[in-house]
């Protein structure tokens, strides 16, 4: 018993033993500070952090492992460390070091402070108490809780102190940082065309005539004082930085900025659409020199970067322009249309004050003449114009508008209603013309005047009577040409038709053609053919003839002879009479003994009637007894058979003749044809 009373003695010995020697165990995820209860160096006075071995809060801090600080002289407060996400920024809160400048509103960055790691260098060197310009990014940190307050987006990591004041000016700090979006960096996407405008809440103050910052160390060349668009706030001072809107926008790109020392505004880019300028309209700036000249009363134009209007536009496209310090005026190049006619405005909406002017004629008619003015503005000159007026609007509306009116009034004074209507082109060229001189003076270029026609007021119907004259007018005229043009149209269907005959005949005249070419062909082709029927004829005709001589001196002879063998010619005669006769009996089949006679008494010379075969037997009887033919047989018809002979022989003599004159004829004939060949006839052609 003696022996377990004296191992608890001893164990209890040893845990005062080690209470006494200070014996602590840091984890490695954390941190001590070291809080001082007693020493011979005495007590702070202002300060929080001891430096010089006071009783206080110690500089250093424990890190994880055995430590050995006497609870009789120390107190160790155990704390996490400080873990910021990836992305995410932490704020600093600095409770003590030198008190902040009058015109300051965050601690300057001490760098020897090891981003307040280390907290003895940072006091030692100048570190100031309250919220810090100095960032810290992500990682994991070993903080002096007890010097340095962090602010992250979830957690605020401090060794509490019992001040209640404190922890609701951090609590606030908090809210506001999660209002700006301060714990993570500045995004800009360069597909939202955005600029970012930067205000400053630090260094020193603008003069009483600048509203926007300029803008100072924005040249990587000089790296003392590049702050890399606000992202290191000593060196944006140190360049000579103020405090308040800044000049210097920031682009598409990453920012890690503080939100206690600069705000960021998103603003859209300033886009110039193809067929406009801007015109630079500047708020800051140096005193330019004017460029106008002596001529130009209307004000000044100055070079690109100082204060006033700048002399050169911009061209379309897109531009990072801080509106703030400045503002762009959109100036079209393109033609402007300025219609005076109620409820119709033109695309640039310049013209929405516009209506139709009122006149009075020299007639005492009051129409209202509607009319458009095409105009434009060269990209050189719209400086000048936006100088003069300040907006195309206001050019419109205070100087445009009267002096058209004015003019256009003039003129309807001087012409009557139907005037007016019928002269409206030439009123339009004149007016063109005449109002280029007036839009010169106003750097405007006039392309073109167009009239409409002039209207009545409601309750007037007098104009519509005079233009329903003008109308009937018109139609008569029209009818009288549309007749005229009728019969010119008539005039030339008529000519129509003939060309359309003759077209239609021209292909049997060219077929005609061909014919008499082909005729002509045949013709030399029957030519031929008839040289050879003739040379034919020729042979044949001269066959022919000397046989029929032949033929006909043969039967001559025959004949002759014939009639000497029969004695003499009566009787050749009675025998081809007693031929003929008996083929005529034959051929008809008569008898030649009449079945019957009828005798009718003698004749009136005494004789019985008698026939032919009577008188043929007759004939034959007296020849046989003794009675000569030849007697019987008168002189004449000896007469008659020598002519026979003889016409026979003339016959073909005569034929003879005829063979000789067709073989000359037919010879004649082919010289004539080659002739003709050589050169046609009239006939022929």
């Amino acid at each position: 018993m003696e022996t377990g009373i004296i191992i608890i003695g001893s164990f209890v010995a040893f845990l005062i033993f080690l209470w006494i020697i200070g014996f602590r165990i840091i984890p490695s995820n954390k941190i001590g500070v070291v809080e001082k209860w007693w020493s011979p160096k005495g007590s702070l006075n202002e300060q929080i952090i001891a430096l010089k071995g006071e009783a206080g809060y110690q500089p250093e801090v424990l890190r994880g492992g055995i430590h050995f600080k006497t609870p009789l002289m120390y107190k160790v407060h155990k704390c996490a460390l400080v873990t910021i996400p990836q992305g995410q920024i932490a704020y600093v809160f600095s409770r003590d070091g030198k008190p902040l400048e009058p015109t300051q509103t965050l601690g300057k960055i001490i760098p020897e402070g090891n981003n307040f790691q280390n907290t003895r260098k940072f006091l030692e060197n100048g570190g100031q108490r309250g919220p810090q310009r100095g960032m810290v990014r992500e990682g994991t940190y070993a903080f002096n809780l007890a010097q340095f307050m962090i602010i992250t987006e979830d957690k605020m990591y401090y060794l509490p102190m019992g001040t209640r004041a404190e922890e609701m000016t951090i609590m606030k700090m908090t809210e506001m940082l999660k209002e700006r979006g301060g714990f993570r960096p500045i995004i800009i996407k360069g597909t939202d065309d955005k600029v970012g405008i930067v205000t400053v809440h630090d260094g020193p103050s603008l003069n009483r005539d600048d509203i926007i910052a300029p803008t100072v160390g924005d040249s990587s060349a000089d790296p003392g004082i590049y702050h890399n668009n606000f992202q290191d706030p000593e060196k944006f001072l140190k360049a000579g930085g103020y405090r308040g809107r800044q000049h210097q926008v920031l682009v598409e790109g990453t920012y890690f900025i503080n939100r206690l020392f600069a705000t960021v505004e998103l603003i859209d880019k300033t886009i110039i659409e193809v067929g406009f300028v801007g015109v630079v309209v500047s708020y800051i700036g140096a005193k330019g020199v004017d460029s106008t000249g002596e001529g130009y009363k209307h004000g000044e134009l100055v070079e690109n970067g100082c204060r006033g209007v700048w002399r050169m536009p911009l061209m379309p496209g897109k531009y990072a322009f801080n509106t703030y310090a400045g503002k762009i005026i959109k100036v079209p190049t393109t033609n402007i249309i300025l219609k005076w006619i109620t409820n119709q405005i033109g695309n640039h909406k310049y013209d929405e004050n516009l209506k139709e002017v009122s006149l009075i004629t020299k007639d005492a008619f009051e129409p209202s003449l509607p009319l458009s003015v095409v105009t434009h503005i060269d990209y050189r000159k719209a400086p000048l114009v936006i100088q003069r007026f300040g907006d195309i609007k206001m050019l419109v509306d205070q100087t445009l508008d009267p002096m058209v009116s004015a003019y256009f009034k003039n003129i309807g004074q001087t012409k009557t209603l139907i005037q007016l209507i019928q002269d409206r082109n030439e009123i339009q060229a004149i007016s063109s013309t005449e109002m280029k001189a007036k839009f010169e003076h106003y750097n405007l270029e006039l392309e073109e005047v167009l009239i409409g026609t002039p209207v009545a007021s409601e309750n007037d119907n007098k104009i519509e009577f005079i233009l329903t004259q003008l109308r009937e007018r018109q139609i008569a005229m029209e009818k009288i040409e549309t007749y005229s043009q009728q019969q010119k149209a008539a005039d030339k269907e008529k000519e129509l038709r003939e060309s359309e005959s003759r077209a239609q005949q021209q292909k049997f005249l060219t077929e005609s053609e061909i014919n008499i070419h082909i005729q002509s062909n045949q013709g030399k082709a029957e030519y031929q053919r008839s040289l050879q029927e003739a040379s034919k004829i020729k042979a044949l005709a001269e066959a022919e003839g000397e046989k029929e001589a032949r033929i006909g001196i043969g039967k001559a002879i025959a004949i002759e002879e014939q009639v000497r063998a029969y004695g003499g010619s009566q009787y050749q005669v009675i025998q081809d009479i007693m031929s003929k006769f008996t083929q005529a009996v034959e051929k008809a089949k008569i008898d030649i003994v009449p079945k019957t006679v009828i005798s009718m008494g003698s004749s009136e010379n005494g004789g019985s009637a008698a026939n032919a075969f009577e008188m043929l037997l007759g004939l034959l009887v007296s020849e046989k007894l003794g009675v000569k033919v030849s007697d019987v047989v008168n002189k004449e018809d000896n007469e008659k058979i020598k002519a026979i002979k003889e016409s026979i022989l003339k016959s073909m003599e005569e034929d003879s003749k005829k063979l000789v004159e067709n073989q000359a004829a037919n010879e004649v004939s082919a010289d004539a044809i080659s002739k003709n060949e050589a050169a046609p006839t009239k006939e022929a052609k």
